[in-house]
């Protein structure tokens, strides 16, 4: 897929779901001009769901708008587009997203993998401007990698090449150890709560997060097994966390073998809280 920069001055709205939320954005000319975040009941039915999808959509778009970009949790058929069994989104099996989206609105739809799309995003909108081999983390209510090759989105025919959340990792995979679900399983934690505690300087709060980087650490060493990427950008709630687990996560890091690499690889935080929007929307510019 390659990014044609003449479109990217057309009006264009970017969707990202998760499962449990729902952020939608028109984009003009390049930048974010009305947005809806809101949160969905997964555990509804596929009508449901869709409809809400749909209704929500609606609230930004206008007669100018040229093409609709997706991201959703999932393996994703990305000629056909496609969602198959989309994480935390139970009643969804096998769902023709584009055909839906694209008769409701009667424009082009593009679908893929939420990850790829902060990938995306970050490489054409955020801190990895200057990369073209590139790594997106996102890390949340679970975890997904989107990969830049040559300056281009490689998504894989099923928009699951970097699926390395699923990656067996001590008694689980990655994705139970570099996601709220770990704090919520091993230490019957929230998220946000665990959160607030090492703001308030709470060691075992503090405690949790070194453990925690050092397995993000761990997956972080994989990826550079596996993709030897430029750069690796580090976005998604759990981000907002940087502070508490970054010193463990880097020491883990830099036991990596390969210390030429270690010499050039940047590890990076996302800074702008919607770029997987931008992303998601970015998908209407590649060709």
């Amino acid at each position: 897929m390659i990014f044609n920069q003449n479109k990217l001055y057309k009006n264009v709205i970017g969707v990202i779901f998760g499962g449990k939320f729902l952020h939608v954005a028109r984009l003009e000319n390049g930048r974010i001009t009305e947005i809806v975040n809101r949160e969905i009941n997964n555990r509804e039915s596929k009508e449901v769901i869709l409809n809400d999808i749909i209704n929500t959509i609606k609230k930004v778009h206008n007669d100018t708008v040229t093409g609709i970009g997706v991201g959703m949790p999932s393996l994703v058929d990305i000629r056909e587009g496609v969602v198959f069994k989309p994480t935390n989104i139970p009643s969804w099996n096998k769902v023709h997203l584009k055909d839906i989206l694209e008769e409701k609105f009667n424009v082009p739809i593009f679908i893929n993998n939420d990850a790829n799309c902060f990938a995306l995003g970050e490489k054409y909108f955020g801190v990895a401007k200057d990369f073209d081999d590139i790594a997106g983390i996102t890390i949340g209510t679970g975890m997904g990698v989107g990969i830049i090759i040559n300056g281009k989105l490689y998504s894989g025919r099923n928009a699951g090449a970097g699926e390395f959340c699923s990656i067996p990792y001590k008694d689980h995979d990655y994705e139970y150890y570099c996601s709220t679900k770990y704090f919520e399983e091993k230490y019957g934690l929230k998220y946000n709560v665990l959160l607030n505690r090492a703001q308030k300087k709470d060691k075992i709060a503090l405690a949790i997060f070194e453990i925690f980087g050092n397995d993000l650490g761990n997956a972080i060493k994989t990826i550079m097994f596996a993709l030897d990427p430029e750069a690796i950008v580090i976005g998604g709630r759990l981000a907002d966390a940087y502070e508490f687990f970054k010193e463990s996560m880097l020491k883990t890091v830099n036991t990596f073998i390969y210390k030429t690499t270690l010499k050039n690889i940047k590890i990076l935080r996302s800074t702008e809280s919607n770029i997987s929007i931008y992303g998601a929307a970015a998908l209407c510019f590649e060709e």
